[in-house]
């Protein structure tokens, strides 16, 4: 069983190497905008109370996020397998209530990567998205505006994990399987077995 979460940038790639991590250990990649959509979706309590805070522009607060959570960890296969966890905890009262839950079911993360990512680098890929799927909204501004909200956001986040020793720092820029590797070695540094899958090619 392996417990990760992953945080990194707009744009260094998180939700990629979140996919082909989640594959190669065999754990499902749980991303809080998954999460929402799959309730909204399929029309649960808990979804309807997400439609109608989303409906009104508004951000959905930790409680009803921790509950959104927690309900997915309880799943079969995040209960049994471990898990990839992206987006989540964003703020300290949620990384307490992640620290409570994961308590109750006796483990902890075994590992938080973080992506590390040159801000102009960054701007340049999002720029370049932005312009071949034709999004002149995604201005420059606006994007390094998100970057620094970003860390701003997370930066205490992160600081918690590193005071911790679970916090294992990636270069998230390059080749998407040379980026991958660099993810799986320093996980193999800190303990967590280097999938089959990976071994081999």
């Amino acid at each position: 069983m392996t417990r990760l979460l992953i945080v990194g940038p707009p744009g260094a790639g998180k939700g990629t190497q979140a996919a082909r991590l989640a594959e190669l250990y065999s754990i499902p990649a749980i991303a809080t905008g998954d999460i929402f959509r799959h309730n909204i979706r399929t029309g649960t309590e808990l979804g309807q109370q997400v439609k109608a805070i989303v409906d009104a522009g508004d951000y959905v607060p930790d409680a009803l996020t921790n509950k959104l959570v927690a309900d997915r960890l309880s799943d079969g296969d995040a209960r049994d397998d471990g898990f990839l966890l992206d987006g989540y905890p964003r703020t300290l009262d949620q990384v307490s209530f992640l620290d409570d839950l994961l308590e109750t079911q006796g483990r902890g993360l075994d590992a938080v990567i973080q992506l590390l990512a040159d801000t102009d680098e960054v701007v340049a890929r999002l720029r370049m998205r932005a312009h071949d799927q034709g999004r002149s909204d995604d201005s420059e501004e606006a994007i390094r505006h998100r970057q620094e909200v970003f860390a701003r956001e997370t930066a205490p986040i992160v600081a918690v994990y590193k005071s911790r020793g679970q916090l294992i720092e990636v270069d998230g820029l390059g080749e998407i399987s040379e980026v991958g590797e660099r993810i799986i070695t320093a996980l193999a540094a800190h303990g967590i077995a280097r999938p089959e899958a990976a071994s081999a090619s």
